[in-house]
């Protein structure tokens, strides 16, 4: 039997193609009182990266989590509960819904800020990265214990913006490296 080589090949493409059912909304389904978040994912060039999935978790508005779909009401047109998926479009836009989560204790004499959980999947990475989106004016995020690991000048890479146009929205988005890169923790 002769050896033959056959190519290498990165993770993927598995996002679009075997998750569609997984996915959550999109920002267009919006229930009242929630936020929008859009937002775009771009590669070290600043290419937009397409085809790639965003876990969020996040906590109920009084700051508990969901460890069962009955313990947690669902909002009409917003993400599951304290979960979703949702995926990057072909120009690396995303976006989701949710109702603002409250703060969570972190330790006995701790709390975090309001935030949500981000884990990145994406062609070429063979293991998720792991983030967090913040909310901004937020008065908690100068007391948050993971917020206040992170170099002063690297923090705003973790809090997302007021979108100008819609009041009720955010622009967040993920670099993945280079410049302006968004903070990735090793948890």
């Amino acid at each position: 039997m002769k050896d033959v080589c056959t190519g290498s090949q990165t993770v993927g493409p598995f996002f679009r193609i075997g998750l569609d059912y997984l996915f959550g909304q999109t920002a267009e389904q919006q229930a009242a009182g929630s936020l929008t978040v859009r937002g775009l994912v771009l590669d070290a060039n600043r290419n937009p990266v397409p085809d790639a999935m965003i876990e969020l978790w996040y906590a109920d508005p009084a700051g508990r989590y969901a460890t069962e779909p009955s313990q947690a009401g669902t909002l009409p047109g917003c993400l599951s509960p304290g979960f979703a998926r949702v995926d990057t479009a072909d120009d690396g836009t995303f976006g989701f819904s949710l109702v603002k989560p409250g703060p969570v204790p972190f330790d006995d004499s701790r709390t975090q800020a309001p935030h949500v959980e981000v884990l990145f999947f994406a062609r070429g990475l063979l293991r998720h990265m792991i983030t967090r989106m913040y909310f901004p004016g937020e008065a908690a995020n100068a007391a948050d214990p993971v917020l206040q690991s992170v170099p002063e000048n690297r923090r705003a890479t973790l809090i997302a913006q007021p979108d100008p146009q819609h009041p009720d929205s955010l622009l967040w988005n993920i670099v993945l490296q280079g410049e302006q890169e968004t903070v990735f923790f090793a948890w």
